[in-house]
């Protein structure tokens, strides 16, 4: 599956459907971003020796197969993005697919996928700009509409949410337990459709994890996990054709599964969350963009002895397909 957008990327460029480079320019950029994904992740593998979730090495970060879904699925959205913004939501969400199957095989953990997705996207875009110095306006195909941005366009959206947790707060398990959790990740799916440039409806379905601390001494093995799923309102405001900034109200329903600490289980529980954010989006193409965001969560405690809630911060960015 990884390899599945570049296979329809050559699969169209055989047939004859026009992309936006020749097959010189396309596999000179493609050969970049491949060499620098390869050479990060590598690196990354050999020196900072995390162990896999099932054990088998000490090789799991960052995601090798997250970075390689990701690198074709950019390549892919550069090449032929400008055919219909469906064109990156399947390819993203194919990517997305395989980092998720990495985790559900136990072959990495959230951070790795998270790191993965990352350098497999930045290697593209650096990759394709190296190509872009090289051949310049040689072998390149422009489209009436490629950069045309209307300020007063409705910022509709679908993107892959990836953030760092930044918890405000611990709570109480029972009278002698506490724990707070320290930094983590969270990733997931988000999308709007706005009705006009300002306001429009939408949500955010999320996974994320987080290290847990017992009584300020103890760290845990296992992670604080969490599943979420909000909807609500979404706001923006266009302060030029290519940048927005906005923010959202939002409301919903979260999961934490049964937590195993040293010396005692938390089961599973559900409950309602709410949550707010802020969000700065930047419009690189028509139908593709990355939006900065800032959000505030506030969580039910996953302890029922608990009357505490959870105040978490995630900082992010999510790479979007606007529709």
């Amino acid at each position: 599956m990884q390899y599945a957008p570049a296979a329809v990327m050559l699969g169209m460029k055989v047939a004859g459907v026009q992309s936006r480079s020749s097959w010189g320019r396309m596999l000179v950029s493609d050969a970049f971003s491949a060499l620098l994904m390869g050479g990060v992740v590598n690196t990354l593998k050999q020196t900072t020796n995390v162990e896999r979730p099932d054990g088998s090495n000490k090789h799991s970060f960052p995601s090798g197969h997250t970075a390689t879904a990701f690198m074709t699925a950019t390549m892919f959205t550069k090449e032929y993005g400008h055919k219909s913004p469906w064109v990156g939501v399947g390819a993203y969400s194919v990517a997305t697919a395989t980092g998720l199957m990495r985790m559900a095989n136990n072959k990495h953990w959230l951070s790795d996928v998270l790191t993965g997705a990352g350098i497999g996207i930045l290697s593209t875009e650096v990759g394709y700009y190296f190509a872009d110095l090289i051949f310049r306006e040689k072998g390149i195909n422009r489209f009436a509409n490629e950069n045309m941005f209307d300020r007063m366009d409705k910022p509709s959206f679908v993107s892959l949410y990836l953030g760092l947790n930044i918890p405000l707060s611990g709570y109480d398990i029972n009278e002698e337990m506490e724990f707070r959790t320290s930094s983590g990740s969270s990733a997931g799916v988000e999308g709007a459709y706005f009705f006009n440039p300002y306001v429009g409806v939408g949500g955010r379905f999320a996974v994320s994890n987080t290290l847990i601390i017992v009584n300020e001494e103890r760290a845990e093995n296992n992670t604080f996990d969490a599943i979420s799923l909000c909807g609500g309102s979404y706001f923006s405001y266009p302060l030029s054709s290519r940048w927005l900034i906005g923010s959202k109200l939002l409301g919903g329903y979260v999961h934490y599964p049964q937590l195993e600490l040293t010396d005692r289980s938390v089961s599973s529980r559900s409950g309602f969350c709410m949550g707010s954010g802020v969000s700065l989006t930047f419009k690189a193409k028509e139908y593709y963009g990355i939006r900065f965001f800032l959000d505030y969560n506030l969580l039910p405690s996953h302890s029922r002895n608990s009357g505490e809630y959870m105040n978490m911060l995630t900082l992010g960015s999510s790479f979007m397909i606007t529709f």
